[in-house]
Parts: C-alpha cells; structure tokens; sequence
C-alpha cells in the first residue's frame, strides 16, 4: 500500500512549540491511530504504512507587533480589547450556538454579576453566560478566544496570506492529504478553495483528501466570514474527498458536525474524552483520521 503524505496545519496556541515538535506529536498521534485500525477487523492482512507527516509551524513567522494569530499560548480574550467588528462577530457566533431560551436567559442576565473576563462587552459577556450554564467550568472563555482568532484570520488579509503562503511552501506534487485542526481547517479549506496548495504533478493533483478535526467550519458565522451565505453548501473539488472528525464536547465546533453545512463531507463523531476534547493529538490518534490519512477508508 502506498504511503501517504500528510501536510498537517495546526490551530491556534502554538506559539510555544517548533516545526520540529508539531511533526513529531503529529506523526505520533497517527502511529497511534494506525496502529489502533490494524488492530480492527477491517485492518486484518497487513498494517497500512504510517504516513510521512510535515507540519509547519504558522505561528513563528508572525511577530507580536502585526496584531497576533496566537503568538503565544495566552488567550488573547485576557489581554486586549475588542474592536467593534470582532464584538459584532463573537456575538454572531455565539447567537449561532444557543438556544432560544438561552437567549432569552442572556437577555435579562446582567453581565457584571459573574466574574466572566472584565475585557469582554457586555454583549458579549451576557450570551458567554448563557452558554456557560451549558457548557461550565470556563470552556466558553476558551471559545470566545478562538472566535478571536478566526476573525483575525478572516479579516487580516495581509496575516491570513502569510500563514497560507507559509504553509503552502512545505507542500509538494505528492503530498496526498491535508489535516486543518482547529483555526487550521479553516486555513486548510481556504488553500485548497484558492487553489493555492503545490501544482499538480504531470498525472495530475496527488492530493486526495482533506480531513478537518475539531472546525469551527460548524459555525455558520465562521462560514459568512467565508462568504458562504446561509443555506449554501460548502463545495470542495470533486476528487478530494472530506473527513470531518468531530466530538460533540469539544466547544470550538460548537459540537456539531458539518454535515448539514457542506455537501459532500463525511461527519465522524469521536469520543476524545474530558480532559481537553479538542486537543490535536486526541483527535489525530483515532481510528477515522487513520482510516482517512491510511487510503482505507470505506
């Protein structure tokens, strides 16, 4: 069986870490899941090979002064104000994810009565409540954070260009599948939607399949941002096939899948646990991303 090659983008919060160290837990996330799938009935006569694995590291190439894509591991929610629009989309995306009587509860909430992060509008604060009573212990702090980022991303056109530059170059002709975890499914989806990923090889793209983990690609105001109006699918080039691998726990996709929001993607609900539900190497190690990254998927 042939080995796949695998170019990895990673999520936010990864100021802290290397080129180097991403490869490495990435590659050891996946032996894990490999090594979990040829222990299944359908992996029986031969393990498929560990995919070669390169993950390049965004976040280095951007400095702290051009307005951060997670420079460090610190939420950015705890250090500086909003501006207006990312108020407007923070507050779009969570009015995406609740219910209506979480919103009625965050209508009559007052946003002073919680020690919820002093930096945050009070708009915000009031439906970040709501959501909490859902999802306790500080998870909603977390999302708001990411939400930051994805706007940062959807609206800096000048970051957004060097991180895809960034991550396009460590790509090949025979690289076969991509993995966007997090911010970077977002990243993924918008490389290969601007073609922007190595030109095809003389037999044409090697890249065959894109698989997203943890997508905040499940809000639809993440969606808008893309220009993806309400009630369009999501389309990706008909020779990609898409794995979305999702846990319902994990607050950054809002738990949700994204089959109601693109056509052709194939949703896989996972169970990666209580600790961290949208940790990378949680979702990297399960049996969907090694059927998906192995060429078995059925």
């Amino acid at each position: 069986m042939e080995r796949q090659r695998v170019l990895g983008v990673h999520g936010i919060w990864q100021g802290r870490t290397s080129r180097r160290e991403l490869t490495k837990d990435w590659t050891e996330a996946l032996e894990r899941g490999v090594g979990a799938l040829h222990g299944t009935p359908e992996a029986q006569g031969g393990a498929p090979p560990v995919p070669a694995v390169e993950v390049p590291h965004w976040t280095a190439l951007l400095a702290k002064a051009t307005g951060r894509l997670s420079g460090d591991d610190v939420l950015p929610t705890d250090l500086t104000p909003f501006t207006s629009d990312e108020e407007a989309f923070v507050v779009q995306a969570l009015d995406d994810l609740l219910s209506s009587e979480e919103r009625a509860y965050a209508a009559r909430t007052d946003p002073t009565t919680l020690g919820l992060p002093k930096l945050w509008p009070a708009s915000v604060t009031r439906l970040a409540m709501a959501y909490d009573r859902r999802k306790p212990g500080g998870a909603v702090a977390k999302l708001i954070g990411a939400l930051r980022e994805v706007h940062l991303y959807l609206t800096r056109s000048d970051l957004a260009a060097q991180v895809r530059a960034h991550v396009s170059e460590a790509a090949s002709e025979r690289t076969s599948v991509l993995i966007g975890h997090s911010l970077g499914s977002v990243i993924g989806y918008d490389l290969i939607r601007r073609a922007e990923l190595a030109a095809p090889g003389p037999t044409g793209t090697a890249l065959h399949t894109f698989v997203t983990c943890g997508s905040p690609l499940a809000i639809p105001t993440v969606r808008r941002g893309l220009a993806i109006p309400d009630g369009k699918a999501i389309v990706l080039p008909p020779h990609i096939r898409w794995v979305n691998v999702f846990d319902p726990g994990d607050i950054i996709t809002g738990g949700a899948g994204l089959a109601s929001a693109a056509a052709t993607v194939i949703d896989v609900q996972v169970d990666n646990g209580r600790i961290d539900p949208h940790a990378a190497t949680r979702y990297l190690r399960t049996v969907p991303v090694a059927r998906a990254v192995t060429g078995t998927w059925t």
